[in-house]
């Protein structure tokens, strides 16, 4: 979709055909609305895209809401489409058959990794709890996002871990489609201030960073909390983030309630956190300033605020306290995007020993450039972010599918080419070392209490981490790739 239309659209896509259709009648509603209202108008079978008041008011973390119950959380895909004055996508396949290069190869290669997933010994803690599962360990490992990440340690964990969410709320299992796992947990609240509809979750960044990162201890608060930022259309981590941040400003004086139209925004208090939550959807009063995310609310706040603003290169920091996981800040300052858990997770590796020493900087960087080449491809072929698979799985269903002659090497390879071109995007736009950096906090305050307690990811360990890292992706000192690395990934014309 290029351009922007005069007023409210949707693209319908179906049958071999592509109309644009008017949604007048869907702007200013949520997604959940607007989705449910496109299914009856098009057909239960059609398949919906969507933004809520979020995207319509161009917040700058506005997500896309698929199907009710999955969001394209991060970056602000939301705005885009708010700006492009596009509601929705809705689409309805023809009868299709996917071809197979060779069918019978890709069932037994399936049924192979199907295999290891059923024998993985941590599958059936996901099915039961899903990703909530690591409240209770990433806790007690003191990496815990709490009260702005002042510390890792919530003293309140157990109450919205992901044992007491299968207790309280959840009532039923979810899958993506043909999925085993069964990772999903619809949640259901029946009555009272924190009356929660059937709900997709939350999920673990979820509850890290609209529970413990703003001192809300109730899975109550936090599910009312997540279904806001889903029908609204907001990304739940930058959402929980920067109201911490405001929560902060809001402690140490630098916002009042005048500021906050008579809220008392103080960590803890969850009825706050809701009504802020709408404000930053709908941007009233403080609410305008935190729909641009922690990095400019900040410059506007001043006083020193921008040292505890959570955030690289803008996108707000998710549920892992990297002063404990020094693996975790070379991620985030290294991400394409700014702060992301998912272009290489070293968590559990970390806090399980499988690198060690454990509060090190050795063997980060490695661990680092491997696995973002691995998850570049990993999502370049929309493959789950959670299947106990090795590579070699992948690259014998990817073979078998398409009939290419992939190796595990050819792979990584292109991994690495991927990861090199958004470097090269990045740079166009000037990021360059400056921008691969940590907020101050976690460079001058070391943790206070817990497993972690004294531990700080100092510039000369993120610098060490940065030396190694460059060097072996083959970038100058600057991260800049060099002509040599993008000759040899056939990308230097």
């Amino acid at each position: 979709m290029e351009g922007k239309a005069d007023s409210p659209v949707y693209l319908w896509v179906h049958d071999g055909n592509a109309e644009i259709l008017n949604a007048g009648d869907l702007w200013g509603k949520g997604c959940f609305e607007t989705e449910n209202t496109l299914k009856k108008r098009l057909g239960e079978n059609a398949h919906v895209a969507s933004i809520g008041p979020a995207g319509e008011n161009l917040v700058r973390y506005a997500c896309i809401s698929v199907d009710k119950y999955r969001q394209a959380g991060r970056g602000g895909a939301g705005a885009v489409m708010g700006s492009k004055n596009l509601k929705a996508v809705a689409v309805r396949s023809a009868s299709y058959k996917i071809e197979y290069a060779d069918p019978e190869g890709f069932r037994e290669a399936a049924k192979k990794a199907l295999k290891v997933i059923r024998e993985n010994s941590f599958i059936p803690l996901r099915r039961k709890y899903g990703t909530p599962i690591w409240v209770a360990p990433v806790n007690k490992a003191a990496l815990l996002p709490t009260r702005n990440f002042r510390t890792g340690v919530f003293e309140k964990a157990e109450n919205i871990s992901g044992e007491t969410m299968r207790d309280k709320i959840v009532v039923k299992d979810g899958t993506c489609y043909n999925c085993i796992i069964q990772c999903w947990k619809y949640t259901h609240v029946e009555s009272g201030k924190y009356k929660v509809d059937e709900l997709a979750g939350p999920e673990y960044e979820s509850i890290a960073l609209l529970g413990s990162d703003c001192g809300v201890g109730s899975i109550e608060a936090v599910a009312h909390a997540s279904m806001l930022c889903d029908d609204l259309g907001l990304d739940t981590i930058s959402t929980g983030n920067s109201i911490a941040f405001a929560m902060e400003c809001y402690e140490r004086g630098l916002l009042t309630v005048e500021d906050t139209d008579g809220l008392e925004l103080k960590f803890g208090n969850a009825d706050a956190e809701i009504e802020m939550v709408k404000k930053i959807a709908y941007r009233k009063g403080l609410g305008n300033l935190l729909a641009e995310g922690v990095r400019r609310a900040s410059k506007k706040i001043g006083d020193g605020s921008e040292r505890f603003a959570m955030h690289v290169k803008g996108l707000e920091i998710p549920g892992y306290d990297p002063r404990g996981a020094f693996g975790m800040a070379l991620a985030y300052a290294t991400s394409d995007r700014g702060a992301c858990h998912q272009r290489a997770w070293t968590v559990r590796a970390e806090i399980e020993g499988k690198l060690e020493p454990r509060f090190s900087t050795k063997g980060r960087a490695k661990f680092v450039k491997e696995t973002q080449d691995e998850r570049a491809m990993c999502f370049s072929l929309v493959l789950c972010d959670f299947a106990p698979l090795e590579v070699k799985h992948f690259v014998e269903l990817l073979n078998k599918a398409t009939g290419f002659n992939f190796t595990v090497e050819d792979y990584l390879k292109t991994g690495e080419r991927i990861w090199n071109l958004t470097r090269l995007f990045n740079v166009r736009e000037g990021i360059t070392r400056k921008d691969d950096t940590l907020p101050p906090r976690f460079m001058e305050e070391p943790l206070p209490e817990g497993a972690t307690k004294g531990q700080v990811v100092t510039k000369e360990m993120l610098d060490e981490m940065l030396d190694e890292y460059y060097a072996l992706r083959g970038w100058d000192k600057n991260g800049v790739p060099t002509e040599e690395k993008l000759k040899e990934l056939g990308l230097y014309s």
